[in-house]
């Protein structure tokens, strides 16, 4: 009678296991059965928003399907993030950054999410370094100047972040702490009004990608003097990094990529992931994100939680070392 009851039991499994991979698998072939919304969590413009929109563009064409892109800034990104952690509609995502996923469980008290059970990484849309800029009129032209003009004027420089918790702000916490000298954090929901602030000289240095800084660099208001990789970045040889400019194995990587709820199904996941990867090799995508400061990203969703859990033990040590703490 044991061995019959276990055998029963066994092939019980065995069906519901076939069943639910069958169930999967229609969900995935079938998906999506109504327009995508991907919530963008910093202002329309910046390079989030630009990353979406291009993406946007030739998934709704793969699913027949409008995509609708929402910039939702606010709370350092984790606004946004929350939105696509609460969703329950199957068709809700974010573009996501280390801020509010890597950087803010140990930035926070108390968060709207738990940024490790409630979203699922889906795949990597571009990785960046930051770009170190400043005010044109700031007598700076590199981090070696940048470093002894902040000594010798302490209290009188000010920096712009694209938000609390971001890359950001935390690189020019590691810079400053590594350089040895002070300037006050202004906080921005986003790159643009950051950029414009330090634009304007109402701050004077910024960290942010290359997309968010052009018009100004452009215009001749912002000066670039240095890039957060550990070595050149392609489209900026230009620029030398943090690290060749004195400041030892500093290195900053920024990236976005698509984040959905948790209880997102894996095979919808498998087949948003296929999908992204198709459109980021198409010729054209690649180009016009390199042309903004970028590098295309792509790989299987295991690869993007790699890096999302080496980049939580890298920064989580850096936040607990540096004293970084906010409300």
């Amino acid at each position: 009678m044991r061995s019959f009851l276990t055998s029963s039991a066994t092939r019980c499994l065995l069906a519901a296991a076939i069943l639910s991979l069958t169930t999967a698998s229609a969900v995935a072939q079938i998906w999506p059965t109504k327009p995508v919304r991907i919530v963008v969590p910093a202002p329309a413009g910046s390079s989030l928003d630009i990353v979406a929109r291009l993406l946007g563009d030739k998934l709704k064409d793969k699913w027949n399907q409008p995509v609708v892109v929402e910039p939702k800034p606010g709370a350092g990104g984790m606004l946004g993030v929350d939105v696509a952690a609460k969703a329950t509609d199957g068709h809700t995502f974010v573009i996501g950054f280390p801020g509010p996923t890597a950087f803010a469980p140990f930035l926070y008290k108390k968060m709207p999410y738990d940024a490790v059970k409630d979203i699922v990484p889906i795949v990597v849309t571009t990785t960046q370094p930051n770009v170190l800029a400043v005010n044109a009129n700031l007598p700076v032209k590199n981090v070696q100047e940048l470093i002894a003009y902040g000594k010798a004027n302490p209290g009188k420089l000010s920096y712009a972040s694209v938000g609390n918790g971001s890359s950001s702000h935390l690189a020019m916490e590691l810079l400053k702490s590594e350089g040895g000298f002070d300037a006050q954090h202004i906080p921005f929901n986003g790159a643009p009004p950051a950029a414009l602030s330090t634009a304007n000289g109402d701050t004077q240095i910024l960290f942010a990608v290359a997309s968010g800084i052009a018009p100004h660099v452009q215009s001749g208001r912002v000066r670039q003097i240095a890039v957060t990789s550990l070595t050149r970045f392609d489209s900026l040889k230009d620029l030398p990094s943090i690290n060749e400019s004195g400041v030892k194995n500093f290195e900053a990587i920024a990236w976005n990529g698509l984040f959905g709820p948790s209880a997102t199904p894996s095979d919808v996941v498998a087949k948003i992931n296929a999908d992204v990867n198709a459109v980021l090799a198409d010729p054209a995508i690649r180009e016009r994100l390199i042309a903004a400061g970028m590098a295309p990203g792509g790989g299987n969703a295991s690869a993007f939680k790699t890096m999302l859990d080496a980049d939580m033990k890298k920064w989580g040590a850096t936040i607990k070392r540096l004293g970084v703490q906010l409300d």
